[in-house]
């Protein structure tokens, strides 16, 4: 177990990722993920993680094993056309992965995914928290468009809220 981690998620009291992701920065957000979902077929899910509990800490989860865990729990693999695509934001760590299920990651690749993270990580250490959403949800509009028009319906199938954990 690595120490350093384990204060970085136990120590910090939750409001703090709640202070960066504020209603008002979460609604904005939920406008960017619904605006996205109107120009492909893909289901976005954006997921803010203030810190791990005890038990993922103990085990040494990876912000990428936390991820798919997610991806399953919240069901993101479950829509039609195998197109949902989770956005996982691990506050504690500043590490963002992005899952996608196999319907996308027949088109897209994991290096397309990971510049996309970089570019949102870039932005937090920056301290550009909503800027650096936005814009990763903007680059993933953009692949989900090139690889996943609308033709024709476009159910709404995982929502647009952001899940703040």
């Amino acid at each position: 177990m690595n120490i350093k981690r384990l204060f970085r998620h136990l120590l910090p009291p939750p409001w703090l990722a709640r202070r960066a992701f504020s209603p008002a920065v979460m609604g904005r957000i939920e406008d960017a993920v619904k605006q996205s979902e109107c120009l492909h077929r893909g289901e976005l899910l954006v997921v803010v993680e203030a810190s791990l509990d005890f038990g993922p800490l103990l085990r040494n989860l990876s912000s990428r094993a936390r991820a798919s865990e997610i991806f399953a729990e919240l069901g993101v693999w479950d829509t039609a056309g195998n197109s949902g695509v989770l956005l996982y934001i691990n506050w504690a760590d500043r590490d963002i992965e992005i899952v996608a299920d196999r319907g996308i990651s027949a088109q897209v690749t994991q290096e397309q995914w990971e510049t996309i993270c970089r570019c949102i990580e870039q932005a937090f250490r920056e301290h550009r928290f909503e800027a650096g959403m936005i814009e990763g949800i903007r680059q993933i509009t953009n692949l989900l468009t090139l690889h996943f028009p609308v033709t024709g319906e476009n159910p709404d199938e995982l929502g647009n809220q952001p899940v703040l954990l």
